[in-house]
């Protein structure tokens, strides 16, 4: 039909249905106008597609960026009486090893004692930690627990009088060497800034023992620790960077997402926090 004449028929029955219900009826330069627009295909307007959707370009909001990783082990440690130490000591993400001295006032400022069972009953400090890391304890406790793992802590905060007791004993009993390997000297002990923990089975014969990574309980730590802000802080084939022996049962707080990512990788801590990703030996 033509065109024209079609849009005529449309427009004289739209002007007798008005004028038969009393109402006002449009202007034919309206209704041709409108009949005109109708009859042309819309065009797409800018930033869509034919089809009508939103043109996948590149939103001008850009997504929150993630947590900045904590400052390099080199921006972090400073000389002190001619002893490297460290700068941040209340932050998660410190290090202190053989290279690395905490102040040597340094007491935690807010240390507790979690939920969770010992294997002793004398209140003394190893049972505190920091407060944060004392509720991540108990979460991972209570984890363990469901899945039938039974553990103990053991040994949390030290303080430094109690470290160099502790390592002067070593010396005396076992020796300079041994105790280099798994003890620190005072000042230079994680124990101090309350973000660590010994832990174990109920099997008292690995207690602090490497065979304890051999146990359910210290497979279900490398499994599972992560989730609670935890990693296994001294790695097997990794003594030249922690300076430590390998210690299955020696727990550090970082956090969820620093622990994750570390334990993911089978890195260490000083690996973690190097400028360039690897630390140097000690």
């Amino acid at each position: 039909m033509n065109k024209n004449r079609t849009t005529g028929l449309a427009v004289a029955a739209v002007l007798s249905v008005a004028l038969l219900s009393g109402c006002e009826a449009p202007s034919l330069a309206k209704l041709l106008s409108s009949g005109d627009q109708q009859a042309q295909p819309s065009t797409p307007a800018s930033g869509e597609s034919s089809e009508g959707s939103e043109n996948k370009t590149p939103s001008s909001q850009q997504e929150e960026p993630g947590k900045l990783k904590p400052p390099s082990l080199q921006e972090t440690v400073t000389m002190v009486e001619g002893v490297p130490t460290v700068t941040n000591p209340t932050e998660l993400s410190v290090v202190v090893n053989k290279q690395r001295a905490l102040p040597a006032d340094y007491i935690p400022p807010d240390l507790v004692e979690p939920n969770v069972p010992f294997p002793f009953d004398e209140k003394v400090e190893k049972r505190f930690m920091r407060a944060e890391a004392a509720k991540a304890l108990e979460e991972l406790f209570a984890k363990a627990q469901l899945d039938g793992i039974e553990l103990y802590a053991v040994s949390g905060y030290r303080s430094y009088k109690t470290q160099r007791s502790l390592y002067e004993t070593y010396v005396k009993t076992q020796g300079a060497e041994h105790a280099a390997a798994y003890s620190a000297v005072p000042g230079k002990s994680e124990h101090q800034t309350g973000l660590a923990m010994d832990v174990s089975g109920a099997d008292a014969k690995t207690r602090l023992e490497e065979p304890f990574g051999d146990t359910p309980e210290g497979q279900w730590l490398v499994a599972h620790s992560a989730e609670c802000g935890f990693i296994i802080r001294y790695l097997k084939g990794k003594e030249a960077i922690t300076g430590y022996s390998y210690e299955p049962w020696h727990l550090r707080y970082v956090g969820k997402e620093m622990a994750q990512e570390i334990m993911a990788k089978g890195i260490t801590l000083e690996d973690y926090l190097s400028e360039d990703g690897t630390a140097q030996k000690q």
